[in-house]
């Protein structure tokens, strides 16, 4: 009786597998959006490959910005590290609070916490802290150009725009066209336009706004193809490129180029061992050398076109 009983257990389990499998591919099917490519990224080949791994050997590695000069930032679990061009580390700042974003700006950095922003000037001194601004705040990334500092908050889904002494300009997101963030990946950009690029990442797009909250267009679209985004929450990180965007998604783990239009250039990364459900974060200055930290393995990979 024992075993009738495991076998008709086994049996059970395996017939409410196969119907789980069933039901999820009928709801994805039934509920692609207008447009939604199935297209498999293996259609295309990467362009890059890893010229160097680096490990701080400190803690949790969340977060990387380079600045127009060649220098590196890292920043994770209480720490921001900088290196030069040769990867020589120039210093290291203990922080009291988990660093999450950073944006080179000028002579100064700028380091997102869960609610608040440190300034760090070159020698890797805090010279101010702003905020904290919003109750329930989850900061998840900063950004600057020599006008405005930006930041998105996944837990209010907003964005608010400061100027460069820390006093709030804007607050994108509480009226208009809201963001659907369904899950703390929220990047933003700026560039030396003062347009603000935003990862509306429910609707699996990038924005491109004033930096007044104003739509001006957008680009992205779900599903699998090259050019579109993937699963849930994408793209997960983005950063400005001379003549476009790299992207990273997280399901499929997928770095890649898109032109300033949004249409797919090439794959940086698309066939590799990084954990589907943790993207990278992505920085670049001259859009030859891409940087991506890896917060499952605290590793940053330094990525070359072939």
């Amino acid at each position: 009786m024992k075993k009738k009983s495991a076998t008709a257990l086994v049996i059970l389990v395996i017939l409410i597998f196969i119907g789980y499998i069933v039901f999820d591919i009928a709801f994805n099917d039934g509920n692609k959006q207008p447009g939604e490519s199935s297209k498999s990224s293996s259609d295309s080949h990467d362009q890059w490959f890893v010229s160097k791994v680096l490990e701080t050997g400190i803690g949790k590695l969340k977060a990387v910005a380079v600045s127009f000069s060649g220098n590196i930032f890292l920043g994770g679990d209480s720490f921001i590290i900088c290196y030069d061009p040769d990867y020589k580390a120039l210093w290291n700042l203990k922080t009291d609070k988990p660093v999450v974003a950073l944006s080179a700006s000028g002579d100064s950095l700028l380091a997102a916490t869960l609610e608040t922003i440190f300034v760090v000037n070159s020698k890797g001194e805090i010279k101010d802290e702003w905020g904290p601004f919003e109750d329930s705040a989850i900061i998840t990334s900063v950004a600057s150009n020599r006008s405005f500092v930006a930041f998105a908050d996944a837990g209010n889904k907003i964005i608010m725009v400061l100027d460069k002494k820390g006093n709030v300009r804007s607050m994108i997101g509480k009226t208009g066209e809201p963001f659907i963030i369904p899950s703390p990946y929220f990047d933003v950009a700026l560039d030396d336009k003062n347009i603000l690029y935003a990862a509306n990442t429910g609707k699996r797009r990038i924005e491109i706004r004033t930096t007044e909250g104003s739509l001006l267009r957008y680009f992205g679209e779900p599903g699998l193809a090259p050019e579109a985004f993937c699963g849930c929450c994408n793209p997960a990180h983005f950063a400005l490129l001379p003549d476009g965007f790299v992207t990273a998604e997280k399901g499929i783990n997928r770095i890649k180029i898109l032109n300033e239009r949004g249409e797919f250039i090439e794959f940086v990364s698309s066939k590799n061992d990084f954990i589907a459900p943790i993207a990278l974060d992505v920085a670049s200055a001259d859009g030859k050398t891409i940087f991506a930290a890896n917060p499952a393995d605290s590793k940053l990979y330094v990525f070359k076109r072939k």
